[in-house]
């Protein structure tokens, strides 16, 4: 089932599309096919689109503080923020795009919002040669002054619903609420997982991705990193529907 998980936004992504209209113009010989791609590359590649559509996934969160959030059972950081490139010793970890989901967490350990910090062994079946994320995250975790005592790993996840339903059997049924944290595109997702096994959500947006500086003529012209943008949007609401029909 990951596996259809993950193979279905991928063949509804944009640059899938795209290229699937471009080669069906070009077999047909049909102009208006082609102009349809083109237009849609385009169109996608925009800044100003690709932020209003992103806008729209991370819905009207904003980057809390620490002290504006209620204490609760526990901090729970969602995996997907390494990636491993080779090295002379084999493969180690550096860090990704969504890295503010654990520096997140050590904030508000930091402010004595719960008690234990959960951390996701994010591991993939196709994942053979690497370590699962939580475990490396509770290593760097520790040597940032969080008591080992105080942070516990989820079994090994493939998904955020495998996540969520780790965390639920970590937790007492009436431990009280966790802090969700995971990135703002995502948390709509990872809220109705969590909710959907029992668990009372206090979201933590971070890693927010359209930033507010952008702006001039640059808006209009595509850009490959605007395409990503679009991209992250459209599979998240696939994400969304994917887990809605499932239920």
């Amino acid at each position: 089932m990951i596996y259809l998980h993950k193979l279905l936004p991928l063949l509804l992504s944009p640059i899938v599309v795209v290229l699937a209209l471009l080669l069906v113009g070009a077999w047909r010989r049909n102009r208006a096919v082609l102009l349809v791609a083109a237009l849609l590359l385009w169109t996608l590649s925009t800044p100003l689109i690709a932020n209003a559509l992103f806008r729209m996934v991370e819905g009207e969160r904003v980057r809390l503080t620490a002290s504006a959030i209620p204490e609760a059972a526990a901090v729970v950081v969602l995996s997907g923020m390494l990636q491993h490139v080779p090295a002379p010793g084999g493969l180690v970890a550096e860090w990704g795009e969504s890295a503010d989901r654990f520096f997140a967490g050590l904030e508000l350990m930091e402010a004595g919002k719960a008690p234990q910090l959960l951390l996701t062994r994010g591991l993939r079946p196709w994942e053979k040669n690497i370590r699962a994320e939580g475990e490396i995250l509770r290593e760097i975790a520790i040597s940032s002054g969080v008591p080992a005592e105080r942070i516990t790993l989820t079994p090994i996840s493939a998904n955020t619903a495998e996540e969520a339903a780790g965390v639920r059997r970590l937790l007492a049924r009436n431990a009280g609420p966790v802090i969700l944290v995971t990135s703002a595109f995502h948390m709509t997702r990872a809220r109705a997982l969590f909710e959907e096994q029992g668990l009372q959500v206090i979201e933590y947006p971070v890693d927010f991705r359209v930033s507010e500086s952008e702006g001039g003529p640059q808006r209009y012209a595509p850009d490959a990193r605007a395409l990503l943008r679009s991209d992250l949007a459209i599979r998240e609401w696939l994400g969304q529907a994917y887990y809605a029909l499932r239920r």
